[in-house]
């Protein structure tokens, strides 16, 4: 498995099928252009796109920066084979090259797969916490 840094959006535009939704011209431009984003591509040995991890660095006055996990996917056939794991390491030395005193993620308390993926990876679960969300579309799309 190879592990690379993508900045191209043709390269993200062919690996639609591993984000949620088919990747937005425009918000991809933007993602991509700024320099605390980052996105990661795992490539089987057939050169195929088979994971992605996108990381989000965040900067305080009185912490300083982490690394936000933004989103993870892998491909469903190439799913339980380590690739999951090996991107979210991968984000982590990111984050530490890039001086982050930390990496963090939030995902359902019902999500096994998440769960032990992160904690394979080397996450320490934190206490619970409560995600309130604000719609700021009023019903338009993003």
């Amino acid at each position: 498995m190879r592990i690379e840094r993508i900045t191209d959006a043709a390269v993200v535009h062919r690996a639609a099928d591993l984000f949620d939704a088919p990747p937005r011209p425009e918000a991809t431009e933007r993602f991509l252009a700024e320099r605390n984003h980052h996105l990661l591509f795992a490539y089987d040995e057939t050169g195929r796109a088979v994971g992605m991890i996108s990381g989000v660095e965040t900067t305080h006055p009185d912490k300083g920066t982490e690394m936000f996990v933004y989103e993870l996917g892998v491909a469903p056939a190439a799913r339980l084979q380590g690739v999951a794991t090996a991107l979210v390491r991968a984000l982590a030395g990111i984050a530490r090259d890039r001086g982050c005193y930390g990496m963090w993620v939030g995902t359902e308390t019902d999500n096994a797969a998440a769960l032990a993926t992160y904690r394979r990876a080397g996450a320490s679960e934190e206490a619970p916490f409560v995600l309130l969300n604000w719609d700021l579309m009023d019903g338009e799309q993003a």
